[in-house]
């Protein structure tokens, strides 16, 4: 779609910006306009100059996200490399904008000594991104920390909201208005005690041996059901090296699809939907993608 821009955002948007530098299955055809602010007032500025029937889609570091091949017709808003002042604010409370990758705040933590921030290590993506779906690795969810939220809207203006104003529960987050997003929250940790010094290392070993990190992946596809694992379900129906075109159901985490390099958005969808279909048929379980997909398949 074509969208008029002030003039001071001309140059600082782009046009037909592929989504696969974007995304961390490395897939997805052209955003429309993709724009990543300098600051806060600037992209309210540029939220106020955006015509109101312009879609509008917020991404982190694009690793719970599945951009179909024809791309996405309107705005993509990229925080990461945007919003990334993380402070400690009181003795147990941490100040963290959207736009901070989940393992720096988890380093962080462990050097002010904070701890239960342990399992943020375990989430590819960024603060905004785990607030937006209450994101959650080894027992810990992101909500849990929570103590408020910044957010802005659509119209540009932005304030701040308690926690208690959110109908939070597993990778599912109730807003108060659909039209805000987050820009940063402040979290409460504890002390963190002797027995969690090693805890970070020893996670970051257990995903190591279990998980295929370094692959071009979304991190876990489907959430868990209640009493079991996705991965053992899908293990299970004989799924482990399904593969459609250049995607694949990882060997080592039967939860993972794989991008093995020359994989489309839809090879994953169809792959996506295949697991879903088997496992249904076969457990009787029907899975519910954590991965959010977006955009217009290729006509």
């Amino acid at each position: 779609m074509s969208v008029e821009l002030a003039p001071e955002f001309q140059l600082r948007v782009r046009r037909d910006e592929p989504m696969s530098r974007h995304t961390s299955w490395r897939v997805g055809g052209p955003a429309d306009l993709f724009y990543t602010p300098r600051d806060r007032e600037e992209l309210s500025a540029f939220l106020r100059t955006l015509p109101d029937a312009t879609p509008l889609l917020w991404v982190g570091l694009g690793s719970n996200l599945l951009v179909r091949d024809g791309g996405i017709r309107g705005a993509v808003v990229c925080t990461h490399g945007a919003f990334t002042r993380l402070e400690r604010r009181a003795q147990l409370r941490v100040y963290c904008e959207s736009g901070v990758p989940c393992a720096r705040l988890t380093r962080q933590c462990a050097n002010w000594g904070l701890g239960r921030a342990e399992f943020f290590a375990g989430i590819p993506g960024t603060l905004g991104g785990a607030l937006a779906m209450n994101a959650g690795a080894f027992g810990g969810e992101t909500w849990h920390q929570v103590v408020s939220v910044e957010v802005m809207a659509r119209d540009g203006s932005h304030r701040t909201r308690a926690a208690q104003e959110y109908q939070v529960g597993y990778r599912h987050v109730g807003a108060p208005a659909n039209d805000e997003w987050f820009l940063a929250a402040e979290l409460e940790f504890t002390q963190r005690d002797a027995a969690a010094a090693g805890a970070v290392r020893e996670l970051a070993q257990r995903r190591k041996q279990t998980q295929p990190l370094g692959e071009w992946s979304c991190g876990s596809v489907f959430t868990n059901p209640p009493g079991d694992h996705a991965a053992r379900l899908i293990e299970a129906a004989g799924l482990k090296g399904a593969r459609i075109g250049g995607a694949v159901v990882a060997e080592k985490h039967a939860n993972f699809i794989l991008n093995e390099g020359h994989a489309t958005a839809a090879d994953i969808e169809e792959l996506i939907n295949q697991v879903r279909e088997t496992v249904q048929r076969v457990h009787g379980v029907s899975l519910v993608p954590e991965v959010r997909i977006v955009g217009e398949a290729l006509r």
